[in-house]
């Protein structure tokens, strides 16, 4: 192993050692119970299977045949959750087949980030994953189960399923992805409209047309941004079917892999003599190869906080300088849309996730000594599927990337470092991602321009009050204050000052996605705003750094003076009625620091 991953892996393992046992403690009592429905009276079983056929109430009768939970995140909307549609009934034939029974067990929310950008939806966005996890834990809840599909692959959903499923982590589970839709407008075309909008070059009309060739049809959307994340970190962790992250949906292939990781769930079930459950795989080598997965290939910011979560739902906890000091040595491997121009379906054709994921084990970047859901270690992991007629077979990845533009190897990667930094100073503590920002924009000294809401910067834009270097601070965008949106509509407007040639950067206590850019963004800073933190006494015209390369994030001005400043306290109660955000009110009052995983269930714990 690298010294540094070794080092922090060990250093985890360490901080997380009373939680973690504490967690496996549980899990292993829930084991000794299961399988649970032979602990249900005749009535509760009776209500369990009423619906079933004869055939499926006669396995479920006995406790020698798996019943496998379907836990499903479908709906229409998602153009990466359509095809989900049909996944329930090819895992029933695939669980007849062998002999076992599956049950849908429950459906969770999925709403699209892609939808609500801007939106006063996207205010619940952060909390669905929340509500997400105990959704899945209500599924779960009827202890009818001896193993889990999850399917579900975009923003906030794959976290709160892991989540949720890891307080059932004594069973083995299995995430189903669904895969990318193919390509459309390419990337750069679409930025460059995408500004040209912003500066009124041109209408709506032309702007809704790219964007429509680029969000075309069902698959996950195909930059690298936090729902694509997802997948790779979930793979690298072994809870996917190896090479299955990125096969487009509605082909032969991705049925078959379906169908073949209900097999592969059934035979790691307790009846099938199966003996490790999810939260057997989640420990925290796994979560260190989350963790480097994500570095090396730039990906989404927003599992700076995902992946706290995660981990503290297995008994783990990591914080930012764990991310940062695996930054500083993990190379970057990967140029995918926003930290390139090509997207994942030409990182799947390079060689995709197995050319990765041999390269990290060779450079000794990632651990071995992992359980997967294909068995101990990762070198199945290093191959990809294939269907050989009907027969599904998997070969070794390329010896070379066949796209070295878009994956290189680990001894020749694009960046030495992983391009993602922690940033402290007084204005608070954050984190900055740099693998799609230039050289020459990774510090940025200007004047502040406070704003208040996001919707403010486009008036501030189109008056011309920002043509100049500037430091945009977009403040009250924490958890508490509204649900800490992400902020990607604020990107173009950046960018296009940036391409103008002024110095600008942003700060702020709130999100900015996967598909954080080419302009140096100071995020998830806290202590948030509404909590009184810096960011709350900042003025216009207060001279501001972000240095990305010192992890310096400061107002020059003497921090005793600067704590005597009144707190700004704007009215934010319009952001807390309509469209059900008044629901969310309880969730916004108890979130914890987005360092804890911005979650109401780790509230403040050590």
């Amino acid at each position: 192993m690298h010294p540094t991953v070794d080092k922090v892996t060990q250093r985890i393992i360490e901080r997380s050692r009373s939680s973690r046992q504490d967690y496996l403690d549980r899990m292993d009592q829930l084991k000794a119970q299961s399988p649970h429905r032979s602990s249900l009276s005749c009535g509760n079983l009776a209500h369990g299977f009423a619906a079933c056929s004869q055939g499926d109430k006669d396995t479920l009768k006995f406790m020698n045949k798996a019943n496998v939970a379907i836990v499903s995140a479908y709906n229409d909307m998602l153009s990466a959750h359509q095809p989900y549609e049909k996944f329930p009934d090819m895992i029933r034939k695939a669980a007849h087949d062998m002999g076992s029974v599956a049950q849908f067990a429950g459906g969770t929310p999925a709403m699209c980030d892609g939808v609500t950008q801007g939106q006063p939806g996207m205010e619940l966005s952060l909390f669905s994953r929340d509500t997400i996890a105990m959704s899945t834990a209500v599924a779960m809840s009827h202890n009818m189960f001896d193993a889990t599909l999850l399917l579900g692959i975009c923003d906030k959903i794959v976290p709160g399923l892991l989540i949720g499923s890891l307080s059932f982590g004594y069973l083995p589970t299995v995430l189903v992805p669904a895969g990318p839709m193919p390509s459309g407008l390419p990337n750069k075309e679409k930025q460059r409209i995408r500004q040209l909008y912003a500066e009124g070059k041109i209408g709506k009309e032309e702007l809704l047309e790219a964007e429509s060739k680029s969000y075309h049809s069902p698959g996950t959307c195909t930059f690298y941004g936090t729902a694509n994340s997802n997948q790779l970190l979930v793979e690298v962790m072994g809870l996917h079917l190896p090479g299955s992250a990125f096969v487009n949906p509605n082909t032969p292939l991705r049925d078959r892999l379906t169908q073949a990781a209900t097999e592969q769930v059934i035979k790691l079930s307790k009846p099938h003599g199966g003996n490790l459950g999810l939260g057997d795989m989640v420990d925290e080598k796994n979560i260190v190869n989350a963790l480097v997965a994500l570095l090396v290939t730039g990906g989404s910011t927003n599992h700076t906080i995902h992946w706290i979560a995660i981990a503290r739902a297995a008994g783990i906890i990591i914080d930012w300088n764990d991310y940062a000091e695996l930054s500083s040595v993990v190379p970057s491997m990967t140029r995918i849309y926003p930290n390139g121009q090509e997207d994942v379906n030409a990182f799947h054709e390079a060689g995709g996730t197995p050319f990765l994921i041999r390269e990290l084990l060779n450079g000794g970047y990632l651990h071995n000594d992992v359980e997967t859901v294909m068995g101990h270690g990762l070198e199945r992991y290093t191959q990809q599927p294939e269907l050989e007629g009907d027969k599904l077979v998997w070969k070794p990845a390329p010896e070379k990337s066949l796209r070295p533009d878009v994956l290189s190897s680990a001894s020749e990667p694009f960046a030495p470092d992983g391009g993602m930094r922690v940033l402290d100073g007084n204005l608070g503590r954050g984190v900055i991602k740099v693998s799609a920002v230039a050289e020459e924009h990774q510090i940025v000294e200007a004047p502040a321009v406070v704003l208040n809401d996001q919707n403010d910067l486009k008036a501030a834009f189109d008056a011309g009050d920002l043509d100049k270097d500037c430091v945009v601070v977009v403040r009250f965008q924490g958890p508490k204050a509204n649900g800490m949106p992400e902020l990607h509509k604020l990107t173009p407007y950046l960018g296009v000052l940036q391409d103008r040639g002024f110095k600008v950067a942003l700060v702020t206590d709130g999100r900015m996605s996967g598909a954080s850019g080419k302009v140096p963004a100071a995020i998830h800073v806290y202590p948030e705003a509404l909590d009184g933190g810096p960011l709350a006494r900042v003025k216009d015209g207060d001279w501001i750094c972000v240095d990305a390369k010192a992890g310096s994030l400061r107002i020059d001005i003497d921090d005793t003076e600067l704590a005597k400043r009144e707190s700004v306290k704007p009215d934010l109660s319009a952001y807390h009625h309509g469209y059900g955000r008044e629901l969310f009110g309880w969730m916004r009052r108890s979130a914890s620091t987005p360092e804890q995983g911005a979650s109401f269930f780790w509230n403040h714990e050590a």
